[in-house]
């Protein structure tokens, strides 16, 4: 991967951030944390599920060590690997055994975004898919003590994902087109494994 490819991949996802997840307030805690500088972007060029794994143990441990004032959150974008759907859900078993073997359970945990995420029970192109999708495959690193005191300040964090809903079916998918948050370096897009 080249640096203009590297930049082009983290702006990428820093535009999806600010457009969609702040924009659209699909997460109410992620604005305090952009303001304040404190999410770290990481793009990976590993090419397999092997070295991703790699990637993202040394990620875990330095948000570990990391100060939340400098780094709250890490998003580890991997758009060489994993990029059908299924196989990167697969991952996720492998990333939370990682937490476990690292142990760091109760300490960090891992979200997941990807371009073709998919919740059960909806079909491909619900737009109710989209407060989970990125421009590319994205793991999450995420401190359990931020997540509690956000959730101590939202009294219904259940409401989050209704309004997430509410929001996306008003603008549609034209709406979310609109927004263009979508990969601006297909050419990294990996094959469809």
């Amino acid at each position: 991967m080249t640096d203009l490819q590297e930049t082009t991949v983290r702006d990428d996802t820093h535009r999806w951030v600010q457009r969609a997840v702040i924009g659209l307030n699909l997460c109410p805690f992620a604005k305090s944390v952009e303001v304040n500088q404190r999410l770290r972007i990481v793009v990976s060029a590993a090419e397999t599920p092997e070295a991703l794994l790699q990637d993202l143990a040394r990620e875990l441990l330095a948000l570990r060590r990391a100060d939340p004032e400098q780094t709250e959150t890490t998003l580890l974008v991997h758009p060489l690997v994993l990029n059908d759907f299924l196989d990167f859900n697969d991952f996720l078993g492998a990333a939370d055994a990682l937490v476990d073997d690292l142990e760091l359970d109760g300490i960090l945990q891992v979200a997941s975004f990807h371009p073709d995420y998919q919740f059960e029970g909806t079909e491909p192109d619900d737009v109710d898919n989209y407060s989970n999708r990125s421009p590319y495959p994205t793991l999450h690193l995420l401190r359990e003590d931020s997540i509690e005191k956000a959730m101590d300040s939202m009294p219904d964090t259940d409401a989050i994902y209704e309004a997430n809903i509410d929001t996306l079916r008003r603008i549609g998918r034209k709406g979310w087109e609109a927004l263009d948050v979508g990969p601006h370096a297909p050419e990294l897009s990996g094959p469809r494994d």
